[in-house]
């Protein structure tokens, strides 16, 4: 059953991933902004869950489930060498290093809003 709760999460994460990812190539196709709203909301959220300390059951379903399958550490590297490929040296660090700083700064922010929450 705790394997159902966290393919149905995964699931769930996956298709809002894929309805963000489409908004994003129609408003940026040059740039992989999709993804990285899709790890810094996913971050937040993870982030969050961790501060208010859910339940094991509920962690499964949407920390292990929803955030692991809404959040893409595949497509931001991918997208990050293809811009290198695409020999776009500065949008490709900007990115890579933004991610992984807005990422960090959002899980923190989620972290601190769910202690506050809990508290």
């Amino acid at each position: 059953m705790v394997i159902i709760w966290v393919a149905l999460g995964a699931g769930f994460g996956a298709v809002l991933r894929y309805l963000i990812t489409l908004v994003g190539k129609r408003y940026w196709p040059q740039l992989p902004f999709a993804t990285l709203v899709i790890n810094v909301i996913g971050a937040t959220l993870a982030g969050f869950l961790v501060g208010i300390q859910v339940p094991t059951a509920d962690e499964l379903f949407l920390l292990t489930g929803m955030c692991g399958g809404f959040t893409t550490f595949s497509t931001f590297t991918t997208d990050t060498f293809v811009l290198l490929r695409n020999r776009r040296w500065t949008i490709a660090a900007t990115y890579y290093f933004g991610t992984i700083m807005l990422g960090f700064l959002a899980a923190y922010l989620g972290l601190g809003l769910g202690s506050l929450i809990r508290s």
